[in-house]
Order: C-alpha cells, then sequence, then structure tokens
C-alpha cells in the first residue's frame, strides 16, 4: 500500500518569494501556493507567475505541491488555473467549491492536464447540503477537500471556538461524503498562533472524525499537526498485531481474530494496513 501522508498542509502566499523559498526547508507533507485569500489583488499576476516558477524550479522533496487558484468567476481565475495546469503541481485548489456543476466547471478547464489533482475548499453553506454529489463528481480526478471553517463561520455568523460546536455535524458529513467516494480531506485551519493547547486538541478533535490531516497558517503548526495526525506508537503496534494475526495459517478463513485483548474483524485489516504505511512514509 502506497500511501501520501497529508497530516500537516501549509498555505504559503505565492506573492512571498521568501516564504516559498522557507516552504522547502519545512517537515509539512503538503505546500499550497496560494493565489487567493493571502495575495492582494495588484500582486495576482506576480504570485500566479511566483508559484509557477517554484514548481518548475522544484526544490520541494517530496512535498505535496497545490497551487490555490481565484475562483473562476473571478477575473484571475481563468488565467489561474490555465498556468497551473502547465506548471506541473500535483493539484489545484478551488475556493468556494458549491455544487457539482462547479466542480465540472473546473475539471473542464483544466482538461489539457488530465493527471492534475482537483482539490475543493468546503467554505459555503450551500455546498454542506451537496456533499455527496460533490464528492462523487470530485472523484473523477484524484481529489481532495479542504475544510473552509472560517468562511463557514462568516457566512453563518457562527462563534469558531476551539470546540467548534456549531460546526461538528459538518464535520462528521464532510468526512463520509469525501471517504464515501476515495476523496482525501483535510480539516480547516486554527487561527490562533499562540495557542498550542488550541491547535492540538483541534488536531485530535480532526483526527477521531476521521480528517486526513490539517491545514496550517504558520511553519510553527507543522510539527503538532504531523505528530498528531501520524500513527502514535499504541496505534502501529495494534496495527502490526493485527496484521500478523491475520496473516498467521490457524487464522486462514477467520473473520475475526482476538489482538490485544480485543476482538478485530477482518474488515479492520485494512486500516491497520493503512497505519503502517502511514507510518513507513512519515
Amino acid at each position: 500500500m502506497t500511501i501520501r501522508p497529508r497530516r500537516s498542509a501549509l498555505y504559503m502566499p505565492a506573492s512571498n518569494l521568501r516564504a516559498i523559498e522557507k516552504a522547502k526547508s519545512l517537515d509539512c507533507d503538503v505546500v499550497i501556493l496560494d493565489l487567493e485569500d493571502a495575495v492582494a489583488p495588484d500582486m495576482k499576476a506576480e504570485a500566479r507567475a511566483n508559484a509557477v516558477a517554484a514548481v518548475k524550479a522544484g526544490g520541494f522533496g517530496t512535498r505535496e505541491l497545490v497551487i490555490r487558484v481565484n475562483a473562476l468567476d473571478t477575473e484571475w481565475g481563468a488565467a489561474d488555473l490555465a498556468a497551473a495546469a502547465g506548471s506541473g503541481a500535483d493539484a489545484v485548489l478551488a475556493p468556494k467549491v458549491s455544487s457539482a456543476e462547479e466542480v465540472g466547471r473546473y475539471h473542464a478547464a483544466l482538461s489539457s492536464a488530465p493527471a492534475m489533482g482537483f482539490w475543493s475548499m468546503i467554505e459555503t453553506t450551500r455546498a454542506i447540503f451537496r456533499l455527496d454529489a460533490i464528492a462523487e463528481a470530485s472523484a473523477a480526478r484524484p481529489a481532495c477537500w479542504v475544510l473552509g471553517t472560517n468562511d463557514l463561520a462568516k457566512e453563518m455568523g457562527a462563534k469558531l471556538t476551539v470546540d467548534r460546536a456549531p460546526f461538528l455535524g459538518m464535520m462528521g458529513l464532510a468526512v463520509a461524503a469525501a471517504k464515501g467516494h476515495g476523496v482525501g480531506v483535510i480539516d480547516g485551519v486554527y487561527n490562533v498562533l499562540d495557542d498550542q493547547e488550541g491547535l492540538e486538541a483541534q488536531c485530535r478533535q480532526a483526527k477521531i472524525f476521521g480528517f486526513d490531516g490539517k491545514s496550517l497558517i504558520h511553519p510553527k503548526q507543522v510539527e503538532p499537526a504531523n505528530r498528531l495526525f501520524g500513527p502514535s506508537e499504541e496505534e502501529i503496534a495494534w496495527a502490526e498485531a493485527a496484521i500478523a494475526g491475520f496473516a498467521a495459517p490457524e487464522n486462514a478463513g477467520k473473520g475475526a481474530i482476538r489482538v490485544g485483548g480485543e476482538m478485530v474483524e477482518r474488515l479492520h485489516l485494512a486500516e491497520a494496513e493503512r497505519i503502517v504505511a502511514m507510518a513507513k512514509s512519515s
């Protein structure tokens, strides 16, 4: 099993060349070169050129490279997508994707790059009620979602607290819809830079929900995200024991076996293999 970890997805403004260069030395799994929220209107064209040049120049190692474009209905969107399609980036990330029809429009705009992944920001209330259709349309390409809790909170008039009580239902639905169609899903950002306790609480919460990782706004958030979304020693030990148990000749054909004091069904074998693969690739 080949796993590409997405424990930490760090936004870097593509208008900032120093930030782009710094990303090459950070331990994040994903670098998101941002052309949208982090870039002022008069810097959009320069940021686009910077992002394309950075991807083509390389030096990011095994990090997954994603370009967050401006929406298709903005004055920069079409040019952003055309540039990203020819850049060699692993994927583009589109903001405020709210329907399967929008996904189709982006896929059509990326027709010159059939292997490129398409990532969606799930950050509108309209999207929440169309998650399954969006996921099904997204799966036509390598796909991943990023939850946009800041935009959801603004649109709803809700408070974005550490425990995210107003968003728990949406988080569960997003993970279920994404995983049901083989789409990755990454948690939203944590805005308070000097509150590691709050960041870690959200990482633990998101991992329980089934998110693959967390989107980040500062390099110092990378280490907690990597540590908390990566498999723990206890999880690795359980996974290795489960794999070994089902591989034992005496357990051939068994649907469930005893592992460390608990019953483990064969349906859990895929999860055990995923944990071991994640540990090896992290």
